[in-house]
């Protein structure tokens, strides 16, 4: 089975050891809970999550009460957060139970440094009797999206996990409910901030507005040079209201920005020679005219994702009327020209 982030294989005495002084027998196993599900021999295991769960068996003694001595505690671990992943140099003194019901063993001095409000109010102002592992705490986000958080707590990269772009951002928004900096934890140079921006290619519209909608600004500048070809009419209110009105004027600028730029690149003219037997001030005159009218063209179209391929295939058929070696090296030089300040022109907000 594989444990993702962590080195080596658990440690199976130091797991059933901490499991056992956290498991509360007495009020687990009640007369009042369903019966024991058949031996595991007898149904069939479900198929791992994503993030590979570890289902681990603790025996237990059997309660004050008629239930079968051999009956059994099942709870679900994370294959990253469980005792002895090696994650701390202390044992972890805290589980956190996620809504689908899977516990992570953490530590508490970690949360509480990384966390500005006690992590919503659910942490003790001070860490516990370090080598023991406390109660557990309860939180509302599912173990996928509490797998990112803690992840990105500690420092690790969950990218191995294959995260969904609807998991990660209920993550982004998990940390700032849970006090957690994102100059801190959601920086160019953090594994979170990757992750995040490896899905601008095929997710710039909802990548951006996450960014916006978090004035994440060191994600949002380089997601945006993903959306030069996005039809920003196309923008739902919905969408609008989340990117909010300062990244969306940034957005818009960049488009127009980047438009008026090529118009004013294609619309210099071409630079003619002095005149020759050959070639006279009349033939470079319509040499002028077809250059005019093949920049036009693209400027009329004008994108702000105009490729340099475009350009080169609009302007650069010009050179095959040409008989005159001045004026095809003239217009040799002044595509080049126009490749080159294109390409400078700004591509982010």
């Amino acid at each position: 089975m594989s444990f993702g982030s962590n080195e080596g294989s658990p440690d199976w005495d130091t797991i059933l050891s901490a499991l056992s002084d956290y498991v509360d027998v007495d009020n687990i196993l009640t007369p009042t809970q369903v019966p024991t599900p058949p031996p595991s021999t007898e149904v069939s295991s479900p198929p791992l999550l994503p993030y590979q769960l570890l289902d681990l068996v603790v025996e237990t003694s059997p309660p004050a009460s008629n239930l079968v001595a051999e009956d059994d505690v099942i709870i679900s671990v994370s294959t990253a957060f469980f005792p002895g992943s090696g994650l701390h140099s202390c044992p972890p003194d805290l589980v956190i139970l996620s809504s689908d019901s899977i516990h992570f063993f953490v530590h508490v001095s970690t949360l509480l440094d990384a966390s500005s409000n006690a992590f919503d109010g659910l942490l003790p102002p001070s860490p516990g009797n370090r080598g023991r592992v406390g109660p557990s705490l309860t939180v509302t986000e599912p173990s996928d999206v509490l797998n990112v958080v803690l992840h990105a707590v500690y420092d690790r990269s969950c990218s191995h996990y294959g995260h969904s772009f609807e998991c990660l951002s209920a993550a982004v928004a998990a940390m700032r409910t849970y006090g957690l900096s994102f100059q801190r934890y959601i920086s160019p140079s953090t594994p979170l901030f990757s992750i995040l921006l490896s899905h601008a290619p095929l997710r710039p519209i909802e990548l951006y507005a996450l960014a916006a909608e978090h004035d994440l600004d060191d994600l949002a500048v380089p997601t945006s040079s993903h959306l030069l070809s996005f039809h920003l009419p196309s923008i739902s209110e919905g969408m609008v209201d989340r990117i909010g009105s300062r990244y969306l004027k940034r957005l818009f600028f960049l488009h127009l920005g980047r438009t008026e730029a090529l118009k004013r690149i294609l619309l210099q003219p071409l630079q003619m020679h002095t005149p020759t037997a050959s070639c006279s001030i009349h033939d470079q005159r319509q040499v002028a005219r077809a250059w005019a009218f093949s920049c036009a063209q693209l400027a009329w179209e004008a994108r702000p994702d105009l490729s340099i391929w475009s350009i080169e295939s609009a302007l650069g058929p010009l050179e095959v009327q040409l008989t005159c070696d001045q004026c095809r090296d003239r217009l040799k030089e002044h595509v080049e020209i126009v490749k080159a300040q294109w390409s400078a022109v700004k591509r982010t907000i």
